[in-house]
C-alpha cells in the first residue's frame, strides 16, 4: 500500500471479518450479514455518527457481491450526476450484468427533488441504493424513498473497539510495522477522536509521525501535546465544515447558549465565511423559532446586512448577540412543517379548481 494515502485508508476493511463494530447487524447471524451472504440485498439507509463504518461497510457489500458500484457525495452530486448512473445501469442490463450499487454519502443532504431522481430507478431495481446519513432519516429523506428502503442503525464504537482497531493497524499496516511502536496509553487517542475511527487512525498516525525514534512510546501526554497543535483546524471544504455547522444549529434549536457561542467561535476561529453563518442563522430563524418569536426573523435579518456591511472582526459580536438571542427564543416549526405538507398536498392531488366562494 503506498506510504502516501492516509492511514484510515490504508487500514479500510475489504471484507466483513475484518470490519470492527456493528455485530448487532454484521456479526455471525445477524441480519444484515445474512442479508449480504444470500446475495439478496435490497436499498437501505445506513444511519450513524460519523467514522463508524458506514462507507466502508457500503463497499463491502459491494465487494463481497460482486457488484458494480458507484458512489455520489450529496454534498457535490445533483440530479444530473444521478441520472447518468441510473442510464448506466440500465444499460448493463442488456448484458445481464448484475445490477449496480449506488452509495450516496451523506444522502440527508440532497434536495426532495434530488431525492425524487431516485424513486423510478429503486422502486424497479435498476439500482440497489445505499445511503449513509448521520441525520435520522424519518427527517431527512423523503417518505417515498424511505418506504422502499430498510434503515439500519450503526452504533458508536465502544473503546474495546477502538482499541482493536488501533491496534490492528499497528500490527497489520506496512509502514506502522517498520516501527516498533508501544501503546502505553490509550486514553487521549479515544478522547481526540470522539469514537470516529477515521479520527482516531488519524490521531495515531500524527502522533507516531511526531516521534523521530524507531522506538515509539504513545502516552498520553504526547498524544495530547501532538494533537493540541490540531485543534482549531477546520477544512472549510470538508467533513469538519459540515460537522460544526451541524453542532452550532442544533445547539441553538436544543436552546443551549452556551454550547452555540462555543460552536460560533470554532468557525470564526477556523476562517469560516461570517456570511455562510449568517444566512445560516436566517434560515435558523424561520425554520426553527417562526411564529414563537417572529422578531427572531428581523433580527437575524438585520444581523444579515450588518454581516454584510461591516465584515470581520466586528461582525462576530453581531454574529454572537443573535446567536445567543435565537438559542433563548422559544422554538416553532409549524410554519417550516406547514409549508411541507402543503407541498405535499400539492403533489398528491395536482392542479385543483379554485372553489367558486373564493374565486
Amino acid at each position: 500500500m503506498s506510504a502516501n494515502r492516509p492511514l484510515a485508508e490504508r487500514m479500510r476493511p475489504v471484507n466483513l471479518d475484518d470490519y470492527t463494530g456493528q455485530k448487532h447487524l454484521v456479526g455471525e447471524g445477524a441480519v444484515l450479514r445474512k442479508m449480504i451472504e444470500s446475495g439478496n440485498l435490497s436499498s437501505l439507509i445506513l444511519w450513524g455518527p460519523p467514522g463508524v463504518g458506514k462507507t466502508t461497510l457500503a463497499r463491502i457489500i459491494a465487494n463481497t457481491l460482486e457488484r458494480p458500484f458507484y458512489t455520489l457525495s450529496a454534498v457535490s452530486s445533483g440530479v444530473k450526476d444521478v441520472r447518468e448512473v441510473i442510464e448506466k445501469a440500465k444499460k448493463q442490463q442488456f448484458f445481464n450484468r448484475p445490477n449496480p450499487i449506488l452509495f450516496i454519502d451523506e444522502i440527508h443532504r440532497f434536495s426532495k427533488s434530488q431525492q425524487d431522481s431516485l424513486l423510478g430507478a429503486v422502486e424497479d431495481g435498476t439500482i440497489t441504493l445505499i445511503g449513509a446519513t448521520t441525520e435520522n432519516p424519518s427527517f431527512e429523506v423523503i417518505s417515498p424513498l424511505l418506504s422502499r428502503c430498510q434503515v439500519y442503525i450503526l452504533e458508536p464504537l465502544s473503546k474495546d473497539e477502538l482499541q482493536e482497531i488501533v491496534d490492528s493497524a499497528i500490527q497489520k499496516d506496512t509502514e506502522l510495522k517498520q516501527k516498533k511502536i508501544t501503546i502505553k496509553e490509550y486514553n487521549a487517542l479515544f478522547r481526540f477522536s470522539g469514537g470516529d475511527a477515521r479520527k482516531l487512525l488519524n490521531a495515531l498516525e500524527l502522533s507516531v509521525l511526531s516521534e523521530t525514534d524507531e522506538n515509539i512510546e504513545i502516552t498520553d501526554e504526547k498524544v495530547t501535546s501532538c494533537l493540541q497543535k490540531n485543534l482549531t483546524r477546520y477544512d472549510k471544504q470538508g467533513e469538519m465544515h459540515y460537522d460544526i455547522i451541524s453542532a452550532f444549529i442544533k445547539s441553538i434549536r436544543g436552546s443551549d447558549p452556551d454550547a452555540a457561542v462555543y460552536w460560533l467561535a470554532r468557525m470564526i476561529e477556523g476562517g469560516e465565511d461570517v456570511k455562510f453563518i449568517a444566512r445560516r442563522l436566517l434560515i435558523l430563524a424561520a425554520e426553527d423559532i417562526g411564529l414563537a418569536n417572529p422578531n427572531a426573523l428581523l433580527l437575524a435579518q438585520s444581523t444579515f446586512d450588518a454581516v454584510h456591511q461591516i465584515g470581520y472582526p466586528e461582525s462576530r459580536i453581531v454574529l454572537s448577540e443573535c446567536t445567543i438571542y435565537l438559542a433563548t427564543s422559544p422554538k416553532s416549526n409549524s410554519a417550516y412543517l406547514a409549508i411541507d405538507e402543503a407541498q405535499a398536498l400539492v403533489r398528491r392531488t395536482g392542479n385543483l379548481s379554485v372553489p367558486l366562494h373564493i374565486r
